[in-house]
């Protein structure tokens, strides 16, 4: 596996479809996170993104033809050098010129040097990405072993809408250094259910009990999981994030709502992640209509109720069918005058009767919504606690699917 935390120098393809701009916040995404990216645009995308921005934004020199700086040999050295190729917005002309080995202009000769992973996201027009041709170089760029991702469903150029829209930026990353960060497939044929977000509690028909939870560790996970063969399932409960690609995603609310799905999920599962923060409190008596104030002066007083753990009594029903094989808890927790973090964590690994336990300090700029994480991870039948240092929360899942895959029951 790639050490994802080091920096990567990757290419950056762009071709010639208006949703060259939109590469603009890809490329800043990759810089920000300490990448080295070279851009190689395709003459046609200079029509709509011009040199400059891209040297601007990427600090680096921009080559756009092959008879510039020949002594350098740029179209040989950058796809040798490469960590990772992205190219974005893949056109059904690029997806056409790969598939057939064309070496036409400096994209593509760069595409024909690198043997790091290449990850294509493809933007055009629904019938030019539905058309035979296009599918066809499709299959025959996914059977050398390229990533090509399934472009995003909406509004297109004009007023046309369908699949063909290029993907979120940020959706577009995190599966480009997922595919870079593991090139094994040590969970191929496992099926996974990954649950995500926060769950919520109502009050009344507009006000409900929540928490921070973002959902962003879980769709690292799913990415990830993703990317080493697993076939996923992604419980959502009230992310906003983008939703990633190549993953089954059920929509839930309430922590029943996740409950009925989950149960319903493990039945086929060989690991259960349970990432989603799941509200501790409901409202003992929810109304059916709306709560109106009484007065300037007046208060209100909520009684609330603790709501089901979820995650024990998965692990209570496991035992009487054997199924899911794994399961992995996560734990947010703040230290208290009974004791620390861990002191809780271990307390709770034993009380829940998981697997794997996942420890987060929340607080300090780490844990809800934020790019990166720190965890501990515990595990049942060992007093091993490995330890993983800050960083992207991409790597944090590999970290965790890694702790996964050498667990021994």
């Amino acid at each position: 596996m790639t050490d994802q935390n080091r920096p990567l120098n990757i290419v950056l393809g762009v071709g010639g479809g208006i949703a060259a701009y939109k590469v603009a916040s890809l490329l800043r995404l990759l810089t920000e996170a300490g990448h080295d990216v070279h851009v190689v645009p395709t003459a046609a995308s200079l029509n709509f993104v011009g040199a400059a921005t891209w040297e601007a934004l990427s600090g680096n020199p921009v080559v756009t033809d092959l008879w510039e700086s020949v002594a350098d040999v740029p179209h040989v050295h950058l796809g040798q050098n490469a960590d990772l190729i992205i190219v974005a917005p893949t056109t059904a002309d690029l997806l056409s010129r790969a598939a057939s080995g064309s070496a036409n202009d400096v994209l593509t000769n760069v595409l024909l040097t690198a043997t790091c992973p290449v990850v294509f996201a493809p933007a055009m027009h629904t019938e030019m990405w539905q058309h035979a041709a296009t599918q066809n170089n499709v299959t025959i760029l996914r059977a050398r072993g390229v990533t090509v991702i399934e472009p995003a469903v909406g509004r297109l150029t004009g007023a046309d809408s369908g699949p063909g829209r290029l993907p979120e930026p940020a959706d577009i990353a995190a599966i480009a250094l997922a595919a870079c960060a593991t090139q094994t497939q040590d969970l191929s044929g496992k099926r996974i259910v990954i649950t995500a977000g926060g769950t919520r509690e109502y009050l009344d028909p507009v006000r409900f009990i929540s928490n921070r939870s973002s959902g962003k560790q879980g769709i690292a996970l799913a990415v990830a999981a993703a990317s080493r063969g697993a076939k996923v399932t992604l419980i959502a409960a009230n992310i906003t994030e983008p939703m990633p690609h190549g993953v089954t995603v059920i929509p839930v609310e309430t922590g029943r709502d996740l409950s009925h799905e989950l149960y319903a999920q493990s039945r086929i599962a060989d690991v259960v992640i349970m990432a989603a923060a799941i509200v501790d409190f409901a409202p003992a008596h929810a109304s059916a209509t709306k709560i109106k104030k009484s007065g300037e002066d007046s208060t209100f007083t909520l009684e609330l109720s603790q709501t089901a753990d979820i995650l024990q009594s998965l692990a209570n029903q496991r035992d009487h069918n054997g199924t899911p094989k794994v399961v992995v808890g996560f734990a947010a927790e703040t230290g208290d005058e009974s004791g620390s973090v861990l002191d809780h964590a271990r307390a709770k690994l034993v009380r829940k009767d998981c697997d794997l336990l996942v420890v987060n300090e929340v607080g300090h700029g780490l844990g809800f919504g934020t790019p990166d994480n720190q965890v501990t991870i515990l595990t049942k039948n060992s007093s091993e606690e490995i330890d993983v240092p800050r960083a992207p929360k991409l790597a944090i899942a590999h970290a965790i699917l890694d702790a996964i895959a050498a667990y021994k029951k």
